[in-house]
């Protein structure tokens, strides 16, 4: 940043402040926590010197700082897992409605509000990019962009396909249903990421933005959809005014789609994220969502479960995410996982 010219271009100089800031945040974080041990451990010497009684309010006081700072360091711990290229960056999570009909959108709807509320209690902020109306109830598809520091580190953990099962409220006769829903995440790619699209390789169709009702149907022709034609990649967004902010927008999340495919095909390992996905039914599900006859979240990857259902559909996610960023860490990985609620 001292260096001689550093703000002739000052998107690259945002782009390596922003860097530097998260560089520090993580180092600041260990050198505070070292602080922090230092302390402990001065008061437990001088405890121990006064010969303090357990109960007194002195020892409470240590119990409680050694309490805290349990969860600090396993925030720490977990912090350490996102040394992925991409993870320190935002991501743009897509949601698609699968086997199961309206009961899917439905299914697609619930993951949505989800996902949202995550986000949000992680701190991130979430923007809905454009989201496409089912024929009776819920979406078939929505995407949303959520931003914040290591966004796509934590968001990708939920890449696969969602189960849920249930009596369907679509059903007069109260049967059980088990319906479908595949998520998808990509990094959104700063803007000198080498990932070139060219003229002749895309459509680009314009359409008027779609949604329930009031101020999110647009009059004009603002949405826009963009084909990537040798890949086959559809993008589209329609959460911006203008016809060409959305196209920027979208041209983004193709960029974001072509690095991941790459990325894939260069790991060869496809069923970690694309290939892991597979078709949006039976037999790829990563979690399953049961809500009769009995409650039960569980993740198939870890072993990770909880029957407090609720509490996870309002958002509370970070055992799962935290558990599958263990289980893909050099010391745990290819080993049974098995972790208590």
């Amino acid at each position: 940043m001292a260096r001689e010219g550093f703000w002739n271009d000052q998107n690259k100089a945002r782009g390596v402040i922003a860097k530097a800031n998260i560089l520090k945040k993580t180092v600041g974080a260990v050198v505070d926590f070292h602080k922090k041990i230092e302390e402990t451990e001065l008061m437990a010497e001088l405890l121990e010197e006064s010969g303090a009684e357990m109960l007194s309010p002195e020892v409470k006081e240590f119990g409680d700082q050694v309490a805290a700072m349990r969860g600090e360091i396993e925030k720490l711990e977990i912090s350490a897992f996102l040394s992925g290229p991409q993870d320190a960056n935002n991501a743009y999570m897509t949601i698609h409605a699968g086997a199961g009909g309206t009961e899917s959108c439905d299914w697609a709807d619930m993951l949505l509000r989800m996902y949202t509320r995550w986000a949000e209690r992680r701190g991130f902020d979430v923007e809905v990019q454009e989201a496409l109306v089912g024929e009776e109830a819920g979406i078939t598809s929505a995407t949303i962009h959520i931003k914040g520091d290591n966004a796509y580190g934590f968001a990708k953990a939920e890449r696969g396909v969602h189960r849920l099962v249930r009596i369907s409220p679509f059903d007069a006769n109260k049967r059980r249903h088990t319906s479908f829903c595949a998520v998808d995440v990509v990094p959104e790619l700063e803007d000198d990421a080498a990932i070139e699209v060219k003229d002749e390789e895309v459509r680009i169709d314009t359409f008027r933005s779609s949604g329930k009702g009031g101020q999110h149907t647009q009059k004009n022709d603002t949405a826009v959809r963009i084909t990537h034609l040798p890949s086959g990649i559809v993008v589209s967004c329609q959460n911006e005014r203008s016809q060409g902010k959305n196209k920027e927008q979208a041209f983004k999340m193709l960029r974001a789609r072509l690095y991941e495919k790459r990325e894939d095909e260069k790991r060869s390992e496809m069923e970690k994220y694309y290939g892991e996905k597979g078709d949006i039914g039976w037999g790829n599900q990563i979690r399953s969502y049961v809500f009769q006859p009995y409650q039960m979240v569980k993740d198939l990857r870890t072993a990770i479960e909880t029957g407090n259902i609720q509490q996870v559909m309002d958002g509370d996610l970070d055992r799962f995410v935290n558990g599958w960023l263990r289980a893909g860490s050099p010391r745990h990985r290819n080993k049974d996982i098995k972790v208590e609620d």
